[in-house]
């Protein structure tokens, strides 16, 4: 019952409902097809304005909010960004002029370059000017207080491998039962090497994850106050101990591998996450082949009244079947991947029915796929077979391991109901894969507690994974079938090179897009499947969180061909601060929703986040040459036409 308790924080206790510029610029007409009907507007839908036309290319529109000694910053940040010489040793530089100038001399120095390019001020009252300035050219604000520890790297490895260790793996001696992706490695400790573009939070203790929250709390409230349509991220390893997020996506992806491993005998490979069903009747089969169960407790679980009478089941189907109404998690089996193991009956690990009773509790809870039983280091085939016993995962947690993942998930409670009376949406970040499956499916479980009428809670979907397209597209038909309303934000991703750094040193498949253009083209083939749902759900909405201006225009092209208005406020834009403003404000004055990540802090407190700014603009030269060509067009024609001293209306 403890463990009831414990992830209770996450269950709906609502019910569920059914699915429910100063010259004019030019204009585009926009096709209405039809949509009053689909989406319900009705006559409202006929009024609505012509689409203006985006130009990525007119710098005079692109910087009209800006003056002209903002250009000229922008230009020498850009420039700076773009030095190699300067980035390897940017650090050294920065120690050196605070201890040349002072500490006082150092800020008005950064407040003029650097961190007044990037950040927009050391807290909410200096920041408002530049959020209402921005709001005018059509601009919205997204709250992030840049502030990060300065930890260094064995200070942060220590802390990483410290609370991504449960008390009974150090006990041990550091064995883990989970598989390798899912356990800590000193060599991987600290989470910032090659990630230049997201904040990384390390647990050190409870009251620290609080302070977090009150963080996000307050950004909450700004930006409720900021705006009637606001947004708000966070990020779930600054809530808890990630220790509970490796173990739970351990879990889950031995889950949604044992289906997969089904359907292969099935010989349905190869396929789409969402058309790959099972057969019921060779399921069965093989269940039973495998001594898991009688054949009529097996027969219990597929009856038609839980699965239809399609006599198939999909993933999702897979992942419903395990609830507190069902018997078959006494009988929990889960894949033994490890190598050297032949028979396929034999693969199977049978957890014991004493731990499977904790593992019954979290599913009932939160309605989520079976918690597997974590695998031992696997015996010879006839010792297999055996003993058949294993210790549950769950039920491995001490008092305290429980208490702190109580407390992770009512952090998480507060935020979504504080976020629901603000009128804010919540975006919750995207972070390494190992511990991305539990961040999404608690996401998940937000988004059917809190996206009823519309949606509240976004989840971030991360498409240079190989599996984006799956992830998209089986949790947007899971909110079809339940009747709660779809968010997400699409991004490509920050961790790329620290991801392939850890498949290949620790010995696992890489996750991630074999090439940039592989990763462009998931990120389109995920958009247009979810602009694709817009046109016919007028509930779900979308952020299309990307600095590629080609994409950009992609979304732009398929709002026209899908008849998706901006009026309507489905589709929104997102950048940060600092950077693509040829993008951002186009977007904004032409009347779509479009939002700047605005970071603030105190000077000192936000270097790391600069310094990862200079990284990325690094990272990404052919936009950022662009952008600094149009910086200078803007320059140039304004000395030349005597508007150098211009000021923005």
């Amino acid at each position: 019952m403890a463990l009831r308790r414990i992830l209770a924080a996450v269950r709906s206790r609502t019910p569920r409902l059914a699915p429910l510029s100063t010259a004019a610029p030019k204009t585009r007409e926009q096709p209405a097809a039809g949509r009053g009907a689909v989406r319900g507007r009705g006559a409202a839908e006929a009024v609505r304005p012509p689409v203006p036309a985006v130009e990525f290319d007119n710098a005079q529109e692109a910087y009209r909010s800006r003056r002209s000694w903002e250009l000229v910053r922008s230009l020498l940040v850009l420039r700076l960004c773009a030095s190699p010489a300067l980035l390897a040793h940017h650090e050294q530089l920065l120690h050196f002029t605070r201890r040349l100038l002072g500490q006082r001399l150092f800020d008005r120095l950064m407040k003029m370059t650097f961190y007044g390019q990037f950040v927009a001020g050391e807290d909410q009252e200096s920041i408002q000017p530049l959020i209402q300035h921005n709001r005018a050219f059509g601009v919205g604000s997204i709250l992030d207080y840049g502030v990060e520890e300065d930890l260094s790297q064995e200070e942060a490895g220590h802390q990483e491998m410290e609370s991504c260790t449960s008390a009974a793996e150090r006990k041990d001696g550091g064995a883990s039962k989970r598989e390798k992706q899912y356990q800590a490695h000193q060599a991987f400790g600290d989470r910032r090497d090659g990630v230049v573009s997201a904040r990384t939070y390390f647990y050190a203790n409870e009251a620290k994850c609080d302070r977090h929250m009150e963080t996000f709390l307050r950004c909450i409230e700004a930006s409720g106050g900021a705006s009637d349509d606001g947004f708000s991220a966070i990020k779930l390893t600054a809530l808890g101990r990630p220790q509970f997020l490796l173990q739970f996506s351990d879990v889950l992806t031995k889950w949604r591998r044992f289906f997969h491993q089904m359907a292969a005998e099935q010989g349905k490979v190869g396929l789409n996450a969402m058309d790959t069903k099972l057969e019921v009747a060779a399921l069965q089969e093989s269940v039973a082949r495998m001594g898991i169960a009688s054949r009529k407790e097996i027969e219990d679980w597929f009856r038609a009244e839980t699965l239809g009478v399609s006599g198939t089941l999909d993933l999702l189907d897979w992942s419903g079947l395990i609830d507190s109404r069902t018997e078959l998690s006494k009988h929990l089996v889960v894949p033994n991947m490890q190598e050297g193991v032949g028979d396929a009956e034999a693969a199977f690990e049978i957890a014991s029915e004493a731990g499977c009773e904790a593992t019954a509790e979290a599913n009932a809870a939160f309605h989520t796929p079976p918690a597997e039983t974590p695998r031992t280091p696997t015996p010879p085939q006839s010792a297999l077979a055996r003993t058949g016993q294993l210790e549950p995962l769950l039920s491995g947690f001490t008092e305290e391991e429980e208490r702190q993942m109580r407390r992770m998930l009512q952090r998480m409670d507060v935020l979504a109901k504080k976020a629901t009376e603000a009128g804010v949406r919540l975006m919750v970040d995207a972070e390494q894969t190992y511990f991305q499956p539990a961040i999404s499916r608690l996401t998940l479980e937000m988004q059917r507690r809190f996206n009823v009428e519309k949606p509240l809670i976004f989840n971030t979907y991360q498409c240079y994974l190989r599996d984006a397209y799956d992830n998209v597209t089986l949790d947007l038909e899971l909110a079809r079938r339940e009747g709660w309303c779809f968010g997400a934000k699409l991004v490509r991703g920050a961790y790329m090179a620290q991801e392939r750094a850890r498949a290949a040193e620790i010995g696992y498949e890489d996750p991630i897009n074999p090439t940039y253009e592989a990763t462009n083209a998931m990120y389109h083939r995920c958009l247009n499947y979810v602009l694709e749902e817009l046109k016919n759900n007028g509930k779900a909405e979308v952020m299309v969180a990307s600095h590629n201006e080609d994409t950009v225009r992609f979304t732009l092209r398929r709002m026209e061909e899908l008849g998706l208005h901006p009026a309507d406020r489905q589709v929104y834009f997102g950048q940060l601060l600092g950077m693509c403003d040829q993008i951002s404000f186009p977007l904004g004055q032409a009347g779509f929703p479009v939002y700047k990540y605005v970071p603030y802090g105190p000077v000192m407190e936000v270097l790391p986040y600069l310094s990862r700014r200079a990284l990325e603009n690094n990272s990404v030269m052919k936009g950022a040459r662009r952008e600094r060509q149009l910086l200078w067009q803007e320059l140039k024609r304004r000395l030349y036409t005597g508007n150098l001293f211009y000021r923005p209306a």
